[in-house]
């Protein structure tokens, strides 16, 4: 078993810098977690905490039934891809990947073996003798995994390790290192900055900032029902409409919040709709996002590609009733109410 529990772990660098704020969630066994955020929100700090490369400050780390708080990285049965692959240069591709075994006091011939089978798994074949300056930023992703899948750990740790493919082959690695995860089974930890990575790999997503966790729940539930306005700006490949308002009969500011892929577009009047101009039109491929301006607001809307209307004609935008939220314009949290006129 490989459930990782983090209680009230917190990390605070010399000049009061808090890093992770006593945070306290469970990471269940072999699924397959990440922690999303902007840069400096202590997602690789937290990352680095569990490998055992940065000490906490106070709280609790267990893995399984151990309690690794205090122990060495190399005890930890965890294993670490990093961003860079952090590949040795003068070793063949067969030795990097045979590297921790010898740490660990295999002798060479099952080093060698192990490698070898673990290499053609991952379609190494044929490149086992090079160096890693020969291969390719993708081959050299996979001998990094295939390093770190050599010692059958309990615990994969992955720190943005997709950030330095091109766009294409960054979404052949996303494929592969889900499928690759799902049949090993193992708990994987994924570092990312990039939403659209986190939504498609992830069972499940915390949302951090300033070393705390926004949200934490599955891709779906972030996505649709994002815990504060933060969330609802940070998630989605097109931003989340956000506009302040008062709700009708009540004395109380809140934020109107709507997705631009849960808006419905209409040329000619409809009943309840937000009435505007079409003031830009970006094509998105298979859609489109028209900002639709009215009075004092702007509204994106997606609609399929061949229907953009053409800039400076007249809209309507149709809110789907259950998929617009509301959310305390002080505090930024999702309100409990449904959706009200303005």
């Amino acid at each position: 078993m490989a459930q990782i529990d983090l209680v009230e772990l917190t990390k605070v660098y010399p000049g009061d810098v808090t890093a992770l704020d006593a945070l306290s969630f469970t990471i269940h066994d072999g699924e397959f977690f990440a922690l999303l955020g902007p840069s400096g929100c202590g997602k690789t700090t937290l990352l680095r905490t569990i490998a055992g490369l940065e000490t906490p400050t106070g709280g609790q780390i267990r893995i399984g039934d151990r309690d690794v708080t205090r122990l060495a990285p190399g005890r930890r049965d965890v294993a670490m891809v990093f961003q860079d692959y952090a590949l040795f240069p003068h070793m063949s591709v067969v030795d990097n990947i045979a590297y921790p075994l010898k740490v660990r006091g295999a002798d060479r011939r099952t080093r060698a073996a192990k490698a070898t089978e673990t290499g053609e798994q991952l379609s190494l074949h044929g490149l086992m003798q090079r160096r890693p300056a020969e291969l390719s930023g993708g081959q050299q992703q996979r001998v990094a995994l295939a390093r770190a899948m050599a010692c059958h750990p309990k615990v994969f740790l992955f720190d943005e390790p997709l950030s330095n493919l091109d766009a294409r082959l960054r979404l052949e690695a996303r494929t592969f290192l889900k499928k690759l995860q799902h049949e090993l089974g193992v708990t994987t930890v994924f570092v990312t900055h990039d939403q659209a990575e986190a939504l498609a790999l992830a069972d499940r997503i915390a949302v951090m900032s300033d070393g705390r966790i926004r949200q934490l729940g599955t891709a779906r539930e972030v996505f649709r029902r994002p815990a504060d306005t933060f969330v609802a700006n940070f998630i989605g490949s097109t931003p989340m409409n956000l506009i302040p308002g008062e709700l009708v009969g009540l004395d109380a500011s809140v934020i109107w919040g709507a997705r631009p892929e849960y808006l419905g577009f209409s040329a000619t009047a409809v009943d309840g709709a937000l009435r505007g101009t079409v003031s830009t039109v970006e094509h998105l491929g298979a859609t489109s996002l028209v900002t639709v301006a009215g009075d004092g607001f702007d509204v994106g809307v997606t609609v399929p590609e061949a229907q953009e209307p053409a800039p400076g004609t007249d809209a309507w935008v149709i809110p789907q009733p259950d998929r617009v939220l509301l959310y305390d314009a002080e505090s930024g949290a999702l309100r409990a109410e449904p959706s009200h006129q303005f």
